[in-house]
Parts: C-alpha cells; structure tokens; sequence
C-alpha cells in the first residue's frame, strides 16, 4: 500500500503518514456489525492482528487501539465527535496506527486492555481508548474522551498530542512504564494461577452464609440491586442467592428476600420491557426508572435462568412464582422472537439507539409522551396508562418521553387495563424505527441460552422452548463445533495437540470465522447441551458436552494451570507479561473459570469421572479469598460451590419413554436442589446389548414390567429405587436436609 507523506516537519522527525486520497480503512470486509460501523470513518482502522502491529513497528508509531461493541451508546457517540471528524482522523493516522476490536469478538484483548485501563486510569468501561508499543503493551490508557476538554477530562485531541510528544520525546520512560506494567500484571496471574491437577482441601461451608451477609451489607433494600447508580442486573449474584435459598441454613430465608426484592424491582421496572419483554442492559438511575437501552442476549438469557430458578424455588419474598412465571416466558418469547437467526442461532444484541431521520437517539423505540398515548388509546385510557405506567410531561430520558414501567406491582384493575390496551402500544411502537440488531452468533452466549430456554421449558411446561434450544445447540453443532480439530496448548499457538475437537466463537451468517472459543465459550456451552440432554433425555446432547469438556481440558490446561484463552495473539500474551490469563471475576458474563468448574461438577456426577470432580474443586479454592471481600463479582463461583455443597446429587431415570418417565423427569427438574443433576434412559438390555451412553444410567434396571424408576445417587453410589413422583422429590429433599 503505497502512502502519501506530508512534507518533512521542521524538527527532522518523520513526515506523517497519510492514506492515499479515496482509500478506504480496512474495515469494510470484516463481518463484524461493530467494525462496519466505522468503516466509512476517516480514521484509517485496522482490524486487531498482527498486520496492524507490524506496521506500527515499520512506521515506528505506537497502536491506538480502541475497543467497543455494536449496541454501545457512547462508543457511537465518540465515533461521531472524533472518529468522524477528519482533522482528527488526520492527525491519528498521522502518528498512530489505528486499531478497531469488537469486545465481543475478541474478549481476550477486551480482557487485557480494561485491566491495563483499569490500572492506568482507575477506570474502565466502551469505549475504550488504549495507547500501546508496537508488541502490544499499553502505556496509556482511558475510556470516552470528548471533542472538547471538560472538568477533569481531556480532549481526545490533546491525549493524541500528549501520548505522541511522550512517545517522541521520552521514549525510554514509556517503554519501561509498559513494560513494568506487563509485568506486574504477569505475577497478577501467576498469583491467580489454578492447579487443576492437585485434589483441593475440602470447602468449608460456613464460606457461604458469610457471603450472604457481606452481600446484604452492599444490598439496596429499598430498590433491589447492589450498590447506588449505575445498576446492573447482578445475575451471577441472584444465581448464587436462589440456590442457597433452597438449602436450609441460617441465612437462607435472608438470601431469599434479597433475590426477592432484585427479582421484583428488575421485573416491575423500566429495565424489563413492559411491552415485548427482554431486559435492557442496565439503569443509570438507583431505582431502574431509566434503562441504558441495548438489549443483550447475555443478560437475557442469564436473567430467564434465574427467573426460573426463583419459579422453582417458590417465589414468595414479595414476589410471586406466577408473576416470575410471566417475566420468564416473556423473555423467552423475547429472545427467540427479536433475535433469533433463520439459520438457527440467536443475535448477539440490540443497539442502545435508533436512527431516527439520520440521527441517534438513545431509547428512541421505546420511549413515550402523553400526547403519543392519547393518539393511540384516547384520552381516559392515555391518562390512566400515563400515571400507572410513569409517563409525565418531561422526558425522563430525553425530550422523546419516557419509557413504560410501573415500578410496582399492578393491582387487579390496572393489570387488567394493562392487558387491554398492550396490544395497541405493541402495534403502535413497532411502525417506529427500530434498533439496529447485530447479528453474529457468540458461541458462548447461545449455549447461555440454550441452558435457559431448556430449563424454562421444563419449569414453565413449554416444549416450544426446548425445541428452540434445540434448534440453537443443533447450530452449534453444525456451525461452530469442528469435532476433528486440532486443538493448540495454552501460551502456544502453534503447538498441535490432538483433542476431541475445536470449538469457534463467532460465526457470521451461518459460517464460522475467527478465533477458537475461549474457556467461557467451552463452559456455557458444555453446560447448555448438559441442560438440552436432562430436558430431553437424547443422549446426543450428553455425548456432545462431554466431546466439548474434554476438548476445554486440552486446550486450557497445560501443566496443570488453567487459562482463559490458548494464546490466540501474541500481542496479548505479551501486554500480560508473558503469562497465560485467568478471570475468576464475573464481568456481564459469568467468569470462565467458575462456569467451567460447573460444567465439570455436572460431568463427574453423570460420568462417575474422579478426574473431573478434582478439576471442578481446584477452581473452587477460589472461594475463600473472595466469599466475604468480593462476592458480587463472585457470583457465579459462589453458585458453583453451593452445588458443589449441596451434591452433586445424581437422580437417574430408568424406564421406556412415555408419560410416565416424563412426570418422574419433570418433577426432578422442577426440583430447586441446587446440586442436583439429572440423567434420563431406558434400561440395558439384559442380554448384554449396547450399554447407555450416559454411565450413570449404566446397571440400573427399571422397575417390574419396565416400570420406570428414580435411582437417587451421590459419587454414583445410589439409594434403593422408587417408583413416583412424591418418593423421588422426598430423596431430593432429604439430601439437602
């Protein structure tokens, strides 16, 4: 590519560097809906790669590299301040290669780089602005930066200037503040490190009611959540409360009430979509009366878990099963509705925006006046649904309006005025414009939501949804498993290891691309064919999850020391001084490695393997440092350890399929024993025929005639047999007790 130099500068340093006139960044080609947004910017974007970084060596420059995602409302807003300003393009592609990543692509380099953000700056979040050397360490670092200076924050035109005077001037300083940084975060990992391979000291129990208090220290009593603005849904965290709600213990009426309260307030609030369903992503008000708009499949589908699980669990703590029932089945509706793909998989988001007349607004779908009500239902209705439904004369979000919540419970008549006239605003809001959707497929969040859409099948007694989670694990299969992959070890990219297959992270259009799955990726969808398999009883599922746990052990575990990624850029590798990453803290998506330790819990109980029930262990000696002092980001390993504590619990159904094995299988899974894992088959034959591929249904005989049988087990070790329904759910519900 042939460039077109200024002339030299008076001071003799090299001329910048400038695109030929009409040539396009590198953006235009790449599938990913968040790149293709920049792709018309003056700003010269490379996609992340080591092309980028090779010209940032030969042009002896430092990477500008910043980080967003499609439905990110001030990654927009920045785009159109600065990104799309040519004196500004100007002057980055004179000094700076240009760097574009989509967060969801590439969680590894999000996971770096917000961490060398958080250290630099003390801050982190998208957009995300970092400086980095030509081997990819950063030496600078923030988040937005506006046009102009405000209070406390520069201009993006002055760090520009700042970052490339220290690089010109001062060059060896920055060089060893990266490479000190590098550093400090390699022994942050050796610190973090976790030997899989060495059995674990037994986990102490009280580690768990002591989590339950330091949470209810944190908690908002008053408008449910954690914390004061802004809020998000804390879904790991209501996991882990609803599972030691079924447990008894000193502190678990406690931990129902606070799951009760978030459950509630989440429900009845903006954050819900009254309307069609589905949670936006957070609130920027304490009470959740004002949504950050985007719509993820993530925290979809993590959401429709728990609410399940509340379902199972009983409800009560203000907040009734049958009212948890409706938010369920409309976020299932939601999900597969708004974001699924003709192909069979799910969309990653919906954009926080709308492009109305050319122009972003935030919210802009969703939002309403009381003169747009009265247009639509009249004037009673209007007024009535205005004052129920927190619509004033002033938008709360902006001067478009507000948007519908009743941040209460609905009494009989409004509940039912809210059901006469929802159609009409349904109607009315879907001939608006509407949010963009980004339509790649993320492995990891699809195999979220195929565990969500089973278990939500089962508990709301819906076949429709486990037939879509189906469909969905059935895409992943065809489309994102390479079931005769060659897997590469940790650290080593291109070191062959030969394993049950590879698991991609992204497709786009039905065709995968990209980098292979990260341990996340391997654990929620291990985890969800585990969830499609105790649905259905087809031991596909079960067969296909353990291929994919036995390839994560391949490709994440090398001398025993588990890790994020295998070292899918160098350049990652060598921002985190050289050493391979774990993230034992939740983020939007539960951690990698706690839902990995669950995926394996769930494998030992129905494989019988040792092996596996040590790895799960190892990862849960993560718990006592963080049970007390970080248990909100924590959440997921808090949920894990409490099945770990409570089971695993192996309840094996035996008999010929028909009604009723079904209501022996329903029953266990409406059961909300959190430790409790659930295999469904026939019985061998008795003349020594193919043996079950699920080994804990192995040498269980059903009952006389083939009746069908519950055999209730723990380390495969299994109580006498029964028959129905009330003695298998009392077997349950003695273990716990």
């Amino acid at each position: 590519m042939q460039a077109a130099p200024t002339p030299d500068p008076p001071s003799g340093q090299p001329a910048a560097w400038r695109p030929e006139p009409g040539e396009r960044n590198a953006l235009g080609a790449e599938p990913s809906a968040y790149l293709r947004q920049h792709a018309g910017n003056p700003v010269h974007w490379q996609p992340f790669g080591d092309a980028a970084f090779a010209s940032a060596a030969s042009r002896d420059v430092p990477v500008f590299l910043s980080i967003g995602y499609a439905a990110c409302h001030w990654c927009h807003v920045m785009a159109r301040e600065s990104f799309e300003d040519q004196a500004t393009a100007d002057y980055l592609n004179g000094h700076f290669v240009a760097v574009k990543v989509d967060r969801e692509e590439r969680p590894d380099v999000d996971a770096v780089y917000m961490a060398a953000t958080q250290a630099i700056s003390g801050e982190g979040g998208w957009p995300m602005s970092v400086f980095l050397t030509p081997e990819g360490r950063a030496f600078h670092a923030g988040t937005y930066f506006p046009p102009r200076p405000m209070p406390g924050r520069p201009s993006f035109r002055q760090v520009l200037e700042a970052v490339h005077e220290a690089w010109t001037e001062r060059r060896g300083a920055v060089e060893e503040n990266a490479s000190s940084l590098a550093q400090n975060m390699g022994q942050v990992q050796l610190a973090a490190a976790v030997d899989v391979s060495r059995p674990p000291d037994p986990l102490d129990a009280g580690l768990l009611p002591a989590a339950v208090r330091s949470l209810a220290g944190s908690e908002d009593p008053d408008d449910g959540g954690f914390g004061a603005a802004p809020k998000f849904p804390p879904s790991a965290v209501l996991e882990f409360l609803v599972r030691h709600a079924a447990v008894p213990s000193d502190t678990a009426e406690e931990a129902r009430e606070m799951a009760g309260r978030t459950l509630a307030a989440m429900a009845r609030s903006a954050l819900f979509d009254q309307l069609d369903g589905g949670f936006a992503r957070y609130s920027v008000t304490r009470d959740w009366s004002v949504p950050h708009f985007e719509k993820m499949l993530y925290d979809n589908a993590q959401l429709l878990r728990v609410y399940v699980h509340w379902i199972r669990l009983g409800g009560t703590a203000g907040f009734p099963a049958t009212e948890a029932a409706d938010v369920a089945a409309r976020t299932a509706d939601w999900m597969l509705t708004a974001l699924g793909l003709p192909d069979g998989g799910l969309a990653s988001s919906l954009d926080a925006d709308t492009l109305v007349d050319g122009e972003h607004h935030e919210g802009a779908s969703y939002l309403w006046t009381p003169g747009e009500l009265e247009r639509v239902l009249g004037a009673e209705n209007a007024a009535a649904v205005a004052w129920m439904m927190n619509v004033g004369a002033r938008g709360t979000v902006s001067e478009l309006g507000s948007p519908l919540h009743p941040g209460r419970a609905l009494d009989g008549d409004e509940a039912r005025l809210w059901l006469d006239v929802g159609p009409r605003l349904r109607e009315a809001r879907a001939r608006r414009p509407q949010p963009a959707r980004d339509e790649k497929v993320v492995a990891g969040w699809n195999g979220l939501a195929v565990a969500a859409l089973a278990e939500a099948g089962a508990v709301l007694d819906r076949p429709d949804l486990v037939a879509a989670a189906g469909r969905i694990a059935g895409y992943l299969e065809r489309v994102h498993w390479r079931a005769d992959a060659v897997q590469s070890a940790p650290g080593e990219p291109a070191a062959g290891v030969p394993a049950a297959g590879k698991l991609v992270r992204v497709s786009h259009g039905g065709a995968a691309r990209g980098i292979g799955g990260l341990l996340e990726d391997y654990a929620f969808c291990a985890d969800g064919f585990f969830a499609l398999y105790s649905a259905t009883g087809l031991p596909r599922w079960y067969t296909l999850a353990e291929a994919v746990i036995q390839a994560a052990c391949a490709r994440f575990v090398d001398g025993g020391r588990l890790a994020d990624s295998a070292g899918e850029s160098e350049q990652v590798v060598s921002a985190q001084g050289g050493k391979p990453g774990l993230d034992f803290f939740d983020d939007a998506t539960p951690s990698g490695a706690a839902a990995f330790a669950g995926a394996l819990l769930t494998y030992a109980a129905l494989s019988g393997s040792v092996e596996h029930r040590i790895m799960a262990g190892s990862i849960l000696v993560l718990v006592p440092p963080l049970a007390t002092r970080a248990p909100r980001v924590a959440g997921w390993l808090l949920a894990t350890a409490q099945a770990a504590l409570a089971g695993p619990l192996e309840a094996a159904v035996i008999g010929p399929a028909g009604p009723e094995r079904d209501a022996l299988r329903r029953a266990l899974l409406l059961s909300p024993s959190p430790g409790l894992v659930v295999a469904v088959g026939e019985a061998e034959a008795d003349d020594g025929g193919k043996r079950a591929e699920v080994p804990l249904l192995r040498q269980r005989p059903a009952g006389p005639g083939g009746a069908p049988l519950v055999y209730v087990c723990r380390g495969m070790v299994c109580d006498r047999p029964v028959g129905t329904v009330e003695a298998a759910l009392e077997r349950v519900s003695s273990a716990l007790r």
